[in-house]
Parts: structure tokens; C-alpha cells; sequence
């Protein structure tokens, strides 16, 4: 998927549990990344529909979920890797609300990492 990682998903998969332990950053994800997806799809809606009402919630709904998503992964002891550069961001960004974290919580890493949450 890119030059830095090449097969970003699974590069992503291996890293994350590391980057996902901290209870706040595990609760706030469970609100971000439903928001950014809506986001997202208003977003398209918006686009389709020409509706500018749905384009401009979509963009403010995205921008919450990351920046709450930001706010989490602050929290946390491992650092994720820092975006090389925008392309590298937006992949990452990308596949993370749309595979990693899903696969994330249908597989109970996301269970099995909350909890955990009395060692923080």
C-alpha cells in the first residue's frame, strides 16, 4: 500500500494492541472511529446529493472522531509511528477506522485490552 509499508493492514494489525491500552484511549476510540465513519458517509451523501448541509457535518464529524482519537493515543505509553508525510497519514488514517480498529473489536482485542485497563 505504499513504499513504507507495503502491506499496511497488516503492518498496522501487528502494531496496534502495543498502541491501544490505556482505558481512555480504548473508550474514546469507541466513540471516534463510529464518528468519523458516519462522518465519512455524510460526506459521500453530501457529495452525491449536493447537499452542503451533509458535506459540512460529514467534514466536522471526521475532524472530531480524530481528534479524539489524537487525544487517546496521547495517552498511551507506546507512541504510534509518526505519519512520514500526508499520503502515509491519510492511509493509515484510512484503514485504521476502516479495518484495524473494526477487526480490532469483532476479534476481542479491544475486550481483552479493557480489560486489562486496572494495570494503567
Amino acid at each position: 500500500m505504499g513504499k513504507r509499508h507495503p502491506n499496511l493492514p497488516a503492518w498496522q494489525w501487528r502494531q496496534y494492541p502495543q498502541n491501544h491500552q490505556h482505558p481512555t484511549n480504548l473508550a474514546l476510540h469507541m466513540i471516534a472511529v463510529p464518528l468519523f465513519i458516519i462522518g465519512f458517509l455524510l460526506v459521500v451523501s453530501g457529495v452525491f446529493s449536493l447537499s452542503l448541509a451533509s458535506l459540512a457535518v460529514g467534514i466536522v464529524g471526521i475532524l472530531a472522531g480524530l481528534a479524539l482519537q489524537r487525544r487517546g493515543h496521547n495517552l498511551e505509553a507506546q507512541a504510534s509511528e509518526p505519519f512520514s508525510d500526508r499520503k502515509d497519514a491519510v492511509q493509515r488514517l484510512v484503514v485504521e477506522q476502516f479495518v484495524t480498529f473494526p477487526r480490532f473489536v469483532l476479534s476481542g482485542g479491544w475486550w481483552r485490552a479493557w480489560r486489562k485497563r486496572h494495570q494503567h
